[in-house]
């Protein structure tokens, strides 16, 4: 199955892996970590944000919470909503759940979590539900342009 992710990665000549699962849906960044065996660390939900006009694509891990303070001043913004299912749909023409941070309709500012480095490679939606893509985070920050901070809220 294409995707406007997978057309994205392809034409950008990155090395990348594809996983597919039975999705449910429910809380579908753990349901793809259990479903795939892979560790929540690894596995990245993409949660769109706004400020004014502004919308923000933050990628943090399906273990964490998003700090919405703590994104916003790694953008030097002075705050940041999560949008709702509708808008993120629109930004993205993507449906929730299936919200890759690649070949999005419109182009956002890209944040991604710290712990990324962790990790030799991590998920991220390919697109659709029940489809992820496996990438080197270091791919992900050149290809998107992204800001790395630590961006989860403290426990």
């Amino acid at each position: 199955m294409k995707t406007p992710a997978l057309d994205f990665l392809v034409k950008h000549q990155v090395q990348f892996k594809e996983y597919t699962y039975v999705s449910d849906n429910h809380d579908f960044g753990k349901h793809a970590a259990h479903a795939l065996n892979m560790d929540e660390h690894q596995v990245f939900k993409t949660i769109i944000l706004s400020h004014d006009k502004t919308y923000v694509t933050c990628i943090v891990p399906v273990s964490g919470r998003i700090s919405l303070k703590a994104a916003a001043r790694a953008l030097k913004l002075k705050d940041l909503t999560t949008v709702d299912p509708q808008t993120a749909q629109r930004i993205t023409g993507y449906v929730v759940g299936g919200i890759s941070p690649f070949g999005q309709k419109r182009r956002t500012l890209t944040i991604l979590d710290s712990s990324a480095l962790d990790q030799a490679e991590i998920l991220v939606s390919a697109g659709q539900r029940g489809m992820s893509v496996g990438i080197n985070p270091q791919d992900l920050i050149k290809l998107l342009d992204a800001t790395c901070a630590d961006v989860l809220e403290k426990v």
